[in-house]
């Protein structure tokens, strides 16, 4: 006889992962760039945790663009291909997706 063991999820739920990349700011367009798996979390990190040294620094509170990859190894890339980018380069790409540098978590 087979022990049926409960589980937390039903025995059709998919398990999805969510990889992000994303670009937080300050008021006086400092930018920071982070990689995480929960960008809800991460954010508050930022504003009420640990955050970074470099968002508690500067003041990179305000989320101006965020991008989902599909794998970490994706995001991990993706991260590193847009912090070696130039500082005109990464600020073209915020503008192209949110020209007016509105707070993400505000819309």
């Amino acid at each position: 006889m087979a022990i049926q063991r409960e589980s937390p999820l039903p025995h059709n739920a998919i398990v999805r992962r969510e990889f992000f990349v994303y670009i937080l700011a300050s008021k006086h367009r400092a930018l920071y760039i982070g990689v995480t798996n929960n960008l809800e979390r991460r954010l508050e990190e930022h504003w009420q945790g640990p955050g970074t040294s470099f968002s508690k620094r500067y003041a990179t509170t305000i989320l101006v663009y965020a991008e989902q990859a599909p794998t970490a190894n994706d995001a991990i890339a993706r991260e590193k291909q847009l912090k070696a980018w130039s500082r005109k380069k990464k600020i073209a790409l915020i503008e192209q997706a949110n020209p007016n540098w509105l707070d993400l978590t505000r819309l």
